[in-house]
């Protein structure tokens, strides 16, 4: 056998290794969405004992009350109560429905619970979303090794994902509004005695030009953030800016930090991956954002299946509470405050790369099927002990059809602590169809932003 021959071969393996990560769908798996699985690729109908009801459209009307100029959205299952409530007592019963985290809190802390309610399938998405979800299904791929996308527009990328990384690229991609903003967030930290402390206050902007169907020409940008920081005193005047591209290895991220006392922009590349996240005060890391953010290329994401598992949904109470004193109590959020409620999840298994480096050796993700948000994750340290399980507290915008993601935090089961970013209450989530001034997003005007 030639060279060449054994050449041909060699690269026909490796073919067939990667090609399903790279690979779009076919038209007739396409043919799916929309009959037996929804536009955006979870399953139309509810499970068997029908504790999954079948979707139906989501949750498109607002309750009475609602004043869409403030941006604060009334829980619409105010009136519901709980079906039943898990804690150490029962959890033996309901454990093929916990994640590892949820039942290490339990065992960990006496009286921590999470009270289960009816299931809502509340997600819903613009029109326009849907249709161009189905476009992704066999026009989306993915390169530069898992880490970037191509081909995608304006919708969920890979509705009928292959592998465990094409989920976490939809949770990525998932659709928030064109551009939305948290106008005064808080971030708080509880320590191991159980005092409050505010880490950060400021405002939130994101805006996701992938979905911006305004100009004509293909997006290069998936998304762009910015924090401006008011609070505390010693942090009033920070911002800080990154913008994640849709192919990296055309055009990678960029991170801008703007401090005060420099009085000068600075590019700023450490601001990911596990750096410590100042907006948490080091409690978090950049990519512990959103449960998971940024460049996907220092994991193996390993596809599990799909199960059903009791997750933070439709978490109104807790997200637009205007106490902070009544919801974070020491070692953990004050039950009461949580909704559970049962739902199907990818689940997707992530470890380092033999080569790379990171403080969570490996992770695993629960990916919403409705939504493609992340709800809950379980990390470990470099000994693999379970270290920091995170939580989602989504919510559904019916006035917009978009759900609200940022509401963020993880338990640390060593240190005996926990965190809350971007927690709004009563200062609202205001969403866009048009994206901020291009000028905005310029380096320069994070220095006017920060300036105080």
């Amino acid at each position: 056998m030639n060279k060449l021959v054994k050449a041909m071969i060699a690269a026909g393996l490796v073919a067939a290794q990667t090609g399903a990560l790279h690979a779009a769908v076919t038209a007739d798996e396409a043919k799916k969405l929309g009959t037996t699985l929804t536009q955006v690729g979870a399953e139309k109908a509810g499970n068997k004992d029908g504790s999954i009801p079948e979707y139906t459209g989501g949750l498109t009307t607002a309750p009475a009350g609602f004043d869409k100029s403030k941006g604060v959205r009334p829980d619409p299952f105010a009136s519901e109560k709980p079906l039943f409530s898990v804690d150490a007592k029962n959890m033996d019963k309901y454990a093929n429905k916990l994640t590892e985290g949820t039942k290490a809190l339990m065992k960990a802390h006496s009286g921590y619970r999470i009270d289960v309610y009816k299931t809502h399938r509340t997600a819903a998405l613009p029109k326009s979303v849907l249709e161009n979800t189905v476009k992704n299904a066999t026009r989306a791929k993915m390169s530069d090794d898992g880490a970037s996308m191509i081909g995608a527009r304006a919708g969920i990328p890979f509705p009928i994902p292959k592998n465990g990384t094409e989920v976490m690229m939809n949770s990525l991609g998932r659709y928030q509004g064109v551009s939305y903003v948290v106008p005064k967030y808080t971030a708080y930290n509880v320590d191991s005695a159980g005092k409050l402390v505010m880490a950060s206050q400021g405002a939130w902007t994101q805006d996701s030009p992938y979905y911006d169907e305004s100009k004509s020409e293909a997006p290069t940008t998936l998304s762009r953030a910015r924090a401006s920081y008011t609070g505390p005193a010693r942090r009033a005047g920070e911002a800080i800016m990154t913008t994640e591209p849709l192919d990296y290895s055309d055009k990678g991220r960029r991170a801008y930090q703007y401090l005060p006392g420099q009085r000068r922009v600075r590019l700023a590349p450490d601001l990911a991956y596990d750096t410590p996240n100042p907006s948490t005060a080091g409690m978090s890391t950049f990519d512990d954002v959103n449960l998971f953010n940024g460049k996907a290329d220092r994991f193996d994401f390993k596809l599990v299946g799909k199960k059903e598992i009791y997750v933070p949904y439709n978490a109104y109470r807790f997200t637009y509470h205007d106490k902070p004193e009544e919801v974070f109590q020491a070692k953990f959020i004050n039950p009461a405050m949580v909704r559970w409620e049962l739902h199907r999840v990818w689940v997707v298994e992530a470890a380092v790369k033999e080569g790379k480096r990171h403080i969570y050796s490996k992770r695993t993700f629960y990916v919403d099927e409705d939504s493609w948000i992340t709800l809950a994750s379980d990390q470990y340290d470099g000994r693999g002990q379970l270290w920091r399980p995170g939580f989602n507290y989504m919510t559904q915008n019916y006035d917009v059809l978009a759900q609200t993601s940022v509401v963020v935090g993880h338990y640390d089961l060593i240190a005996g602590s926990y965190y809350i970013n971007l927690w709004p209450s009563t200062g609202g989530v205001k969403i866009s169809d048009t994206m901020t001034p291009e000028s905005s997003w310029a380096p320069d005007a994070l220095a006017g932003q920060g300036v105080r």
